[in-house]
């Protein structure tokens, strides 16, 4: 009887936890610092704060990041919006106008986009009691049968805990 009683309540644990949303489970305030890498050589690191919050909208979420940098302090105001939880689309509404899709794979989401001849990648990967973000960007390198190569330059990464 106990092996199907402990069954019972770790089934319906893994349903009520496979149903929260990946923003849901980001919920709360999030602190790390960010080492920034150039050419694999470590040249700077910053504390961010990672505050993710619901909004009034039902699949619509703050996501707000502080670089607290005393030479460049910095806040990125973002909106994480649920497009199709089925298929783990999601969108970056950065304001301005601007939208990025990213994609969820497990508790992992990605992000790829070009700017200014630049491509980068950002990633969030909830894993529990910890966040980790990272951030790369490259430029193409060369294009061969069909395949173009991009380099990476630049690594931005942080292990963000919750706060208690």
């Amino acid at each position: 009887m106990r092996p199907f009683i402990a069954f019972c309540i770790l089934f319906s644990w893994l349903s009520l936890n496979a149903q929260t949303s990946f923003p849901e489970k980001c919920l709360g305030i999030w602190t790390g610092t960010m080492h920034i890498y150039n050419r694999g050589l470590l040249v700077d690191s910053v504390t961010i704060k990672l505050n993710v919050t619901r909004t009034n909208a039902p699949d619509t979420f703050v996501w707000k990041t502080e670089y607290l940098s005393e030479k460049f302090p910095m806040v990125k105001d973002y909106k994480l919006v649920i497009s199709d939880a089925g298929k783990g689309v999601f969108i970056t509404d950065e304001g301005d106008g601007i939208i990025l899709m990213d994609y969820l794979f497990e508790n992992k989401l990605y992000s790829v986009f070009e700017t200014q001849g630049i491509l980068l990648t950002s990633t969030y990967e909830w894993l529990g009691n910890q966040i980790i973000f990272e951030v790369t960007s490259g430029k193409e390198l060369q294009t061969t049968l069909g395949v173009k190569s991009y380099n990476v330059l630049n690594l931005q990464k942080a292990i963000l805990r919750k706060m208690k």
